[in-house]
């Protein structure tokens, strides 16, 4: 699947037989929400799937590695997310098997707490 093709119309279309998804840009892709949560990205390197704990031995088994990314320092970090696996790209019932195995992940995840905008001024005594 051509990555180029991952732009918010795709994508929408792609998880309609899963549900209703919302798309919005995030770094170098999209991030897929269902509900507020996201459960995909769609960069560069390919689409991949909220995966934890639990799901990670099903993504393993089906040959989807992780999605890692580069720091400054060198060093690779392994992010909660794998590789969709290809078949979701034609065959429906694989798109909502994994989608939903994504969106449970998703859910199971923690909430991280908003960080505020506002700046912090220092008054001068």
């Amino acid at each position: 699947m051509a990555d180029a093709a991952f732009d918010p119309d795709f994508l929408i279309d792609l998880f309609a037989p899963f549900a209703r998804v919302t798309v919005k840009r995030m770094f170098s892709g999209h991030a897929v929400y269902r509900d507020g949560i996201v459960f995909a990205l769609a960069i560069r390197a390919g689409l991949f799937l909220k995966a934890d704990a639990e799901t990670t031995p099903l993504f393993e088994a089906a040959g989807m590695p992780p999605f890692t990314y580069g720091r400054a320092s060198g060093e690779r970090v392994v992010a909660s997310y794998r590789r969709m696996p290809d078949a979701c790209f034609d065959d429906e019932d694989d798109l909502r098997k994994w989608a939903a195995i994504a969106w449970d992940a998703a859910r199971r995840a923690p909430v991280k707490p908003k960080r505020s905008r506002t700046k912090t001024v220092r008054q001068e005594r």
